[in-house]
């Protein structure tokens, strides 16, 4: 019986002891690890105009293993064949980019989005900008958030019938700030309505950020970065060489986010690999400041 007890107890020590190394090597995954960076504004601001395959390829060569599609226009015949490539070189699919109107339902893009998303069963988030409602500055706040809560509202149930997600994305504007985003998706109370936070669109935030972070923390589908350096105004540039967005990253690094990182090539370089280069870089340098050595080895493989 004693020896049986012995047992038990080595045994509960062994589970604790497994429990505490997983707690610990849990808390101490970096969120801005290699595998976790989605790449961004690659599509549209790249001199060597890639097509689907070179630009898996070249997403390939830097690791980078997901994409947010911006798209243009001139892209949509290329939808199959993008996520066709996307799939073949592993690489997943983390968004697509959506910009709507108040009556979306009569836009001539979101069915063809949701029916190449359906046609290769993708689920995917689709980073939603709405813009274009009249009289806007007449309105009372109640009614700027029902005025965007429509076109929102039906979207998300579009996206849903296919398993797919929406993020409202800050792009400045009424709609762009994180208050007015918080209200608006509590207004509509939809479960796959998600913020995507910006930190190229966040000139007017560096203020306020700590303040209401924690607010649209349990929202966040995706965080871009990029660097602000202060001033009259705010200047956007490559991360790592601005004087602001350390900070905004520490805040986040103690948070409970888990999910992507976005870094971005929105005219930081002619070419997408380099302005992506720039950036990986850049995070580099600020993970020695944060003291992320976690995240650095990611960049080391």
């Amino acid at each position: 019986m004693n020896g049986y007890k012995q047992s038990i107890s080595i045994s509960a020590k062994c589970i604790l002891l497994i429990a505490l190394l997983t707690s610990s090597a849990y808390a101490q995954k970096s969120i801005y690890r290699k595998d976790n960076l989605i790449a961004w504004c690659i599509v549209p601001f790249d001199s060597k105009n890639r097509g689907p395959v070179e630009r898996s390829e070249m997403l390939n060569k830097l690791g980078i293993t997901m994409l947010a599609y911006d798209w243009r226009e001139k892209h949509i015949p290329e939808f199959d064949k993008e996520i066709e490539s996307l799939k073949s070189h592993h690489i997943k699919l983390q968004a697509f980019w959506l910009y709507s109107g108040p009556d979306p339902e009569n836009d001539k893009t979101l069915p063809i989005i949701l029916e190449v998303l359906k046609r290769h069963q993708v689920k995917t988030e689709i980073w939603c900008m709405i813009a274009g409602i009249k009289d806007l500055d007449k309105m009372s706040q109640q009614e700027k958030i029902e005025a965007h809560a429509k076109p929102l509202a039906y979207i998300a149930d579009k996206a849903a019938e296919i398993g797919c997600k929406v993020g409202v994305y800050n792009h400045g504007g009424w709609y762009g700030d994180p208050e007015n985003q918080l209200q608006l998706i509590r207004y509509v109370n939809k479960p796959n309505i998600g913020i995507v936070y910006n930190f190229h669109h966040a000139e007017a935030d560096l203020e306020t950020f700590p303040t209401f972070y924690p607010r649209i923390l349990p929202h966040l589908l995706a965080i871009n970065l990029a660097g602000l350096k202060t001033g009259n105004p705010v200047k956007v540039v490559p991360v790592g060489q601005g004087d602001a967005e350390l900070e905004m990253m520490q805040i986040i690094r103690e948070s409970s986010y888990n999910g992507p990182i976005g870094i971005i090539n929105e005219e930081f370089a002619p070419d997408a690999e380099d302005g992506l280069k720039v950036n990986i870089e850049g995070l580099k340098k600020l993970l020695g400041e944060l003291g992320d050595q976690e995240g650095l080895k990611s960049y080391r493989k």
